[in-house]
């Protein structure tokens, strides 16, 4: 199944935000929520306060657990978030991103927009059956989410850095069993 373009940034960003809670906590300051949110393209309000660092801190366990939810636990929870944000999904164009799917407004604050994106993607991947596009970091060492866009569903590792743990471990056990 081929994501619509919103589905997979709101995804991506979304994987971002709960992964940042790994050790070290990278979600620290409003710096680092000023950068995520460009690099992710999100617009609308933004507090930029203590407040708002703080909604985002408590976002990520409910983020992570609609991320690896099951595929009716998930559609549960799209549904209920979809209703408590009250989402009315339109059709908009904006700072050069053709035709995509907001449901809320500009003007709600960034932790219910995120929650809303978050979940009209999380509808594409219940509709599609396309929930095996999320798992957990394979290294036995992290619990990252990973998001597999890959066509051959072959991502099994949150980040260059667990891979490549993973690879020296491989490497390190072959070597070890190859030694009479």
């Amino acid at each position: 199944m081929l994501l619509a373009h919103d589905t997979g940034a709101a995804l991506q960003a979304a994987v971002e935000l709960v992964n940042s809670g790994a050790e070290p906590d990278t979600l620290a300051t409003t710096a680092w929520v000023d950068d995520w949110y460009a690099r992710h393209r999100y617009t609308g309000r933004r507090d930029r306060d203590a407040a708002e660092l703080a909604e985002l801190r408590a976002l990520r366990p409910v983020l992570r657990a609609l991320l690896t939810a099951d595929r009716d636990a998930a559609a549960e929870m799209i549904n209920r978030m979809l209703a408590d944000a009250g989402a009315v999904p339109r059709l908009v164009r904006h700072d050069g991103i053709d035709w995509h799917i907001h449901a809320v407004s500009p003007d709600e604050p960034v932790v219910r927009r995120i929650v809303v994106e978050t979940a009209m993607a999380m509808a594409d991947l219940v509709r599609g059956d396309e929930m095996s596009r999320l798992s957990v970091c394979a290294d036995e060492n992290c619990d990252g989410i990973v998001l597999d866009l890959t066509r051959n569903r072959s991502r099994r590792f949150c980040s260059t850095a667990c891979a490549n743990r993973g690879a020296v471990a491989a490497y390190r056990a072959r070597a070890r069993a190859a030694k009479p």
